[in-house]
């Protein structure tokens, strides 16, 4: 009988009882396969820090080997298991307690009592950080970030039919079909270091979806205080089931991994660096759980030949506040407009550094003098997302034409978004038809944002770097997390599908 390598002992032992034994350990050197002709070896640090109980997560898409100790992944599964729970719970819920759930965690957040103790631990976390050369820029809970947390929170108070509505309907003789809009299941968020995404991913339990989150562990101090002092008294005040919205409570990477790896997911959404997110991305498609990713980010801006100077000197100071996925990262010029407007464009840098510590800038595509500090980058670096502090950092690369930025965007970008500085209506008609990203625009580029575009708070943004999406835009907010059920009310008790030998009683 054919023998296999027991993965645990490396003894060659039956197939059949090789199948389904636990792995209990492993070995420096060990051989594991993965996306079928590819093979990587156990490290011996991983193998050392292997015990028993402790799960190994092989990324198929890599290689990557991914430790879970046992400890995180048994708080994981409880917390998936609690919100999955409640997610059948979520049935008998009201609409008006779900209502009253934001109502009551918006309010908690605007009592300065309750903020004090939030923004203690966030002063800790940004402490922290600090201490440990990380960025603080998204971190910091100020009162701008608590002013849009609780008006996200109204979004969410105030919309209704996030459950039963009735999406179309479709008449038959003697019957009709109706497309109901339902819940979808339990939704698996992994985020960076933003507290105020709190107030964001909770939008699901709108539409009576249950939650659990893990969040960067810079801001994970934050995280457990808005639970303690906000979310949780408003779930239970509001009667939602326990468990409708869960943290898992552990700094540890291990813990996404874990999360993204159960299957009583219904979707798994995660926000953060690029090379993060597509790890989690990949671990969620080999557990079969969709996902919704949301890394790289980084918009472009290309000035046509009927730009207009000044609106284009405005657009690009305006995309240069601060460092998130929408700020301006390239910025292309066409050649035959490069005289006048690349002053314009320096003019507008200067400024957008004057309002914080200075600017960056990287050239392509030119010899000419460019008469600010700058580096020569290749065209590969056109690829580049430029992450920043303080210090807006940005390429400007000169482009033959319009087709030439469009091609460059398609290739180079994450395909995210990019606005067309251009009076000729015919152009902007174009790039809109052959720009492979889901955000197009004609003016700055800091528009791309869910609650500020459509007044919904966002899960998070897609790029079209992995394709495009099914059948749902760049934007996730709460109410996009829903699956339809088909309904049938029958008024002709006599329907057959075959009329000719129906009979009627």
């Amino acid at each position: 009988m054919a023998a296999t390598l027991n993965q645990a002992g490396g003894k060659l032992q039956d197939r059949k009882g090789a199948r389904g034994e636990p792995l209990s350990a492993l070995q420096d050197g060990m051989i594991i396969p993965f996306s079928g002709d590819r093979f990587t070896r156990v490290s011996s640090e991983l193998a050392e820090a292997f015990q028993p109980g402790d799960q190994l997560v092989v990324v198929q898409d890599t290689g990557d080997l991914l430790h879970i100790p046992s400890a995180i992944g048994a708080m994981t599964h409880q917390a998936v298991s609690e919100a999955h729970t409640a997610f059948h719970h979520m049935a008998g819920v009201s609409e008006a307690q779900i209502t009253d759930f934001f109502h009551r965690f918006a309010l908690a957040l605007g009592d300065d009592q309750v903020w004090s103790e939030i923004a203690q631990a966030n002063a800790q976390d940004v402490a922290r950080a600090l201490d440990r050369g990380r960025s603080t820029t998204r971190l910091k809970a100020d009162a701008n970030m608590r002013r849009d947390m609780i008006a996200g929170l109204q979004v969410w108070r105030d919309q209704t039919g996030g459950r039963d509505q009735i999406l179309e309907r479709i008449s038959h003789t003697g019957w009709e079909v109706e497309q109901v809009k339902a819940p979808l299941g339990v939704v698996g968020f992994v985020f960076e270091g933003r507290p105020n995404v709190f107030a964001d991913a909770t939008g699901v339990i709108r539409g009576g979806n249950t939650v659990v989150f893990r969040i960067g562990s810079d801001a994970l101090g934050t995280a457990l205080a808005i639970v303690r002092y906000a979310l949780d008294p408003s779930l239970k005040a509001a009667g939602l089931p326990e468990g409708s919205a869960r943290l898992v409570a552990s700094a540890e990477h291990a813990a996404g991994w874990a999360l993204f790896s159960d299957k009583r997911l219904a979707l798994a959404v995660a926000r953060g660096s690029g090379p993060a997110v597509a790890q989690l991305g990949a671990i969620a498609r080999q557990a079969g759980t969709p996902v919704s990713l949301h890394g790289t980010g980084g918009a472009w801006m290309i000035a046509d030949t009927s730009a207009d100077a000044e609106r284009f000197f405005a657009t690009a100071y305006h995309s240069l506040d601060r460092k998130v996925c929408n700020t301006l990262n390239v910025c292309a010029i066409v050649r035959s407009r490069a005289e006048d407007l690349v002053p314009r464009f320096l003019s507008a840098l200067t400024e957008a550094g004057r309002r914080r510590s200075g600017f960056k800038l990287h050239v392509w595509g030119t010899d000419m003098a460019i008469e600010v500090p700058h580096d020569r980058i290749s065209e590969p670096d056109l690829a580049t997302e430029w992450e920043w502090e303080d210090q807006p950092e940005v390429t400007l690369a000169i482009v033959d034409d319009l087709d030439h930025a469009i091609a460059l965007f398609n290739r180079y970008s994450p395909r995210f978004g990019a606005s067309l500085i251009a009076q000729d209506a015919q152009a902007q008609a174009y790039f809109f038809a052959n720009l492979d990203a889901p955000f197009v625009g004609d003016g700055f580029t800091r528009w791309i944002d869910g609650q500020y575009a459509l007044d919904r708070p966002e899960l998070g943004l897609s790029n079209w770097e992995n394709g495009r999406l099914f059948a749902r835009g760049g934007v996730l907010a709460g109410d996009g997390v829903y699956t339809l059920r088909s309904r049938v009310r029958q008024s002709d008790p006599n329907l057959d599908r075959n009329p000719d030998t129906a009979k009627s009683f």
